[in-house]
């Protein structure tokens, strides 16, 4: 819901249980992490998924934010991507933004359109990629 917070709003929610398959999550390789200090060892506490060098999707737990769970999620897939990644931000997703950011994508293009799994919205969006060039990175390389 912190993704749509600041941008679209919370009552274009939908869940992962009911977006899944329809977004494509297993479009591509997932990658899950677990047990952060003070969860459980098996705790999920978020995920990322990589599909076709794009990151389609990359999640925290919000009682994990501010441990760097996402910063280690989207080095790992940086890692199995191509020279070049890329993602969309929803606008007003600072936390998103400033993530990517710190992690070398530039904004491309900022685009308004409907909002991916729940049309009835509209949505504006940041294209971000992420060049290895840009980060000093070989293609491949985690950053670190």
């Amino acid at each position: 819901m912190d993704e749509l917070r600041g941008s679209v709003g919370v009552e274009a929610f939908l869940s992962l249980a009911d977006t899944y398959a329809t977004e494509g999550l297993f479009d591509g390789q997932v990658w899950v992490a677990e047990g952060t200090p003070g969860t459980s060892p098996e705790a999920v506490v978020g995920f990322v998924a990589l599909a076709d060098d794009e990151v389609t999707w990359l999640y925290v737990d919000p009682s994990c934010y501010g441990r760097g769970v996402g910063t280690v999620l989207l080095r790992h897939a940086i890692a199995y991507g191509g020279p070049r990644v890329e993602t969309t931000v929803l606008a007003g997703n600072e936390r998103a933004l400033g993530l990517y950011l710190s992690e070398g994508f530039v904004i491309v293009e900022t685009k308004t359109g409907r909002l991916a799994g729940n049309e009835a919205y509209a949505a504006t969006g940041h294209i971000m990629e992420r060049r290895a060039s840009q980060a000093g990175n070989a293609p491949g390389q985690p950053v670190p």
